[in-house]
């Protein structure tokens, strides 16, 4: 859910070198999985349950596929009808609600979630952008977002200068959003929220890039 805030400053260009990177579309530059990974052949994606805070399960995803070649994992989060392709050595699981990955570190994390425009009080993925640039922006003095659309109708929104978490080891950090409309129905989509160590985000939208590239959505 948003909080209000003005977002008529959201959409402004990026600050090289960012700018370069997302001039029209997301793209690795060269990088694969294995520039994020470590190769244990898929191990670290655990099958089975565990527990979290607050009483709450989360179902460790599916392994659909292991390719040795590329160092990478598909695997098929049910509760959001998306399958991602992630770095080997990473971990993930799911809610009823969002798919969750991360390095073994947690220095890197990842949230997949599905969105209702309607739900969340704006009209569109554009109206959905900017509402939360501008919130983000409202909400935590210091923190910078900004954001654009790219060809594909899809918008990027990054966030510098967020201040590390209760588990992070340092700080600040950058994070990266991805609004992506269904194609057919666009008071749907689906929202992918990437966030690393500011000292790591120089490849945080090469990161994205892939992972975005190789997600299948089911929206029906």
């Amino acid at each position: 859910m948003f909080l209000s805030g003005s977002a008529a400053a959201a959409f402004v260009p990026f600050a090289a070198p960012l700018h370069a990177q997302t001039a029209n579309r997301l793209d690795p530059g060269g990088l694969t999985f294995r520039d994020f990974g470590t190769p244990d052949n898929g191990s670290s994606f655990t099958r089975g349950e565990q527990s979290i805070g607050g009483g709450t399960t989360q179902k460790f995803t599916r392994v659909l596929g292991i390719d040795p070649a590329t160092q990478a994992v598909r695997l098929r989060f049910e509760s959001i009808k998306i399958e991602l392709l992630l770095p080997m050595g990473w971990q993930a699981s799911e809610d009823g609600e969002r798919a969750v990955a991360y390095t073994f570190d947690k220095r890197i994390r990842l949230i997949v979630w599905r969105v209702d425009f309607t739900f969340e009080g704006v009209k569109d993925a554009e109206h959905y952008a900017a509402t939360k640039a501008g919130s983000i922006k409202a909400r935590r003095p210091g923190v910078q977002a900004q954001a654009r659309k790219l060809r594909d109708g899809s918008f990027v929104i990054v966030y510098e200068n967020v201040p590390k978490g209760p588990s992070d080891s340092s700080g600040p950090r950058t994070v990266f959003d991805l609004v992506i409309p269904d194609p057919r129905n666009p008071k749907v989509g689906v929202l992918v929220t990437l966030g690393m160590p500011t000292a790591e985000a120089g490849r945080g939208l090469q990161l994205l890039a892939l992972i975005t590239e190789n997600m299948r959505i089911d929206w029906q």
